[in-house]
C-alpha cells in the first residue's frame, strides 16, 4: 500500500512539473540550488532544517498547479475557444496573445485523435472506458498518458459543459475526420447550452485568405497552420454567423448516428465522415514495403519508422502514425511481414516482406 501511495504522489508530482512554464521551472531550479548551496556553506543551516525545507518545497509544488488552475478559472473570460489537439491549442494561444485577447478569451483543448479508435457512446463514461481499453490494447501510447486518459477525457467534457452561458463559443475544425468527428461530439455535449456558437472551418479560411495557386499545400488539420495564420483567420472570421438551432440539431443528430458505429477508423470523403474497416490502408502499407525492397534491390529489413513515415507522408487523411504502426504490427502477426527487434515503439524494430 505504501508503494502505491508513493507511486501516486510521484505521478502527481510529474504532472505538476510537466505543466510548468519555462519561467516557473527556472525559478524552481534556482530555489533548489540556493537551498543546496546554503546547506553546504552555512554551518548553522542543519541537515534537519534542510529536510524540513525540502519537504515544504515538495508540498508547495504539489499545491502550486491546483492553485494556479483555481486562479485561471477565476479570470473573467468573455469567450471560449474549443480546439482538438496540443499543437493547435499552442498556436491559437500565441495568436490570442498577439491579438491581446489571451486574458479575455479562454481555450479548451479537447486533445485526442478522433479519426481512430472506438467512438461508441463517447459522450458518456461507458464509451470513454471502452475507447480507453481499445487504445491500451492496440496502440503504442506512453504509460503516463494512459494512466490519466479517462480522467482527462471526462475533464475535457466537463470543461465544455461548464462554459458560462454568456460566452460566445468558437469551435475550430478543419476538413478531416479527426476534427469533424470531434466537432460533432462537442456540439452534442453543448446541446443543452444556449450560447452563440461559431464554427471556424480552418481549411475554408485558409483557401480564402492564404491560398496561392503556385503553392501546392492543403493543411490536413488545424495543427499544420501557424499562429500567424490563425491570428489573421480569427481577425477576419470572428464575426461570422452563429449556428442556427436547425444547424445545431443537424450536427447533434449526426453525432447520435456516428456514435453507434463500431468501426475504429474514419476518413473524410466528399465532405462527409466515412467509417471504413481498420485494414483500409493495409494494401498501401504492403505496397510501400514492396517498393522499398525493389528500390534497394534486396529483401533486407527496413526500419518500421521509415515505412510508417513514408505511408503517412503520402496520405491525404489525418489518421496519425500510431494507427499505421498498429496496422504494421497486425501485418506481422498475420505473417505478411517478418520482424527484427522489439515492437514497443516504431523506432525499435525493422520489417521486411516474408
Amino acid at each position: 500500500m505504501l508503494h502505491i501511495g508513493v507511486e501516486l504522489l510521484m505521478n502527481e508530482l510529474k504532472q505538476t512539473i510537466n505543466h510548468f512554464t519555462e519561467e516557473e521551472a527556472k525559478s524552481l531550479l534556482s530555489l533548489l540550488f540556493t537551498r543546496i548551496q546554503t546547506f553546504e556553506e552555512i554551518e548553522r543551516y542543519t541537515e534537519k532544517q534542510f529536510a524540513i525545507d525540502m519537504k515544504k518545497m515538495y508540498h508547495d509544488l504539489l499545491n502550486f498547479q491546483k492553485n494556479k488552475e483555481i486562479t485561471n478559472k477565476n479570470k473573467q473570460y468573455k469567450a471560449t475557444h474549443i480546439v482538438f489537439g496540443h499543437s493547435p491549442a499552442g498556436s491559437l494561444k500565441m495568436a490570442l496573445q498577439e491579438l491581446e485577447l489571451h486574458e479575455k478569451e479562454q481555450i479548451i483543448n479537447f486533445s485526442d485523435l478522433f479519426s481512430i479508435g472506438p467512438i461508441w457512446h463517447l459522450h458518456d463514461s461507458q464509451g470513454i472506458t471502452n475507447r480507453y481499453k481499445w487504445l491500451r490494447t492496440h496502440i503504442n501510447i506512453d504509460e503516463e498518458v494512459l494512466l490519466n486518459y479517462e480522467d482527462h477525457f471526462k475533464q475535457a467534457i466537463l470543461n465544455i459543459e461548464q462554459i458560462p452561458s454568456h460566452h460566445p463559443i468558437i469551435i475550430w475544425a478543419g476538413e478531416n475526420a479527426h476534427e469533424q468527428t470531434a466537432l460533432r461530439l462537442a456540439l452534442y455535449v453543448l446541446k443543452d447550452k444556449t450560447n452563440d456558437i461559431l464554427i471556424i472551418n480552418t481549411n475554408e479560411a485558409y483557401r480564402t485568405h492564404f491560398d496561392q495557386p503556385e503553392i501546392d499545400f492543403t493543411p490536413l488539420c488545424m495543427g499544420e497552420l501557424s499562429s500567424n495564420h490563425l491570428k489573421q483567420i480569427y481577425e477576419h472570421d470572428k464575426h461570422g454567423h452563429a449556428l442556427t438551432q436547425t444547424e445545431r440539431k443537424a450536427f447533434e443528430q449526426q453525432w447520435a448516428q456516428l456514435c453507434e458505429d463500431k468501426e475504429v477508423l474514419r476518413i473524410w470523403e466528399n465532405n462527409k465522415i466515412m467509417s471504413v474497416p481498420e485494414n483500409y490502408y493495409d494494401e498501401y502499407i504492403i505496397d510501400t514495403v514492396k517498393k522499398s525492397h525493389e528500390k534497394k534491390k534486396n529483401n533486407d529489413f527496413i526500419k518500421s519508422a521509415r515505412i510508417i513515415g513514408g505511408v503517412i507522408g503520402h496520405l491525404n487523411q489525418y489518421v496519425g502514425d500510431q494507427f499505421i504502426e498498429y496496422r504494421v504490427r497486425r501485418l506481422i502477426v498475420d505473417g505478411i511481414f517478418d520482424m527484427e527487434g522489439v515492437p514497443k515503439a516504431m523506432r525499435y524494430y525493422s520489417i521486411k516482406l516474408r
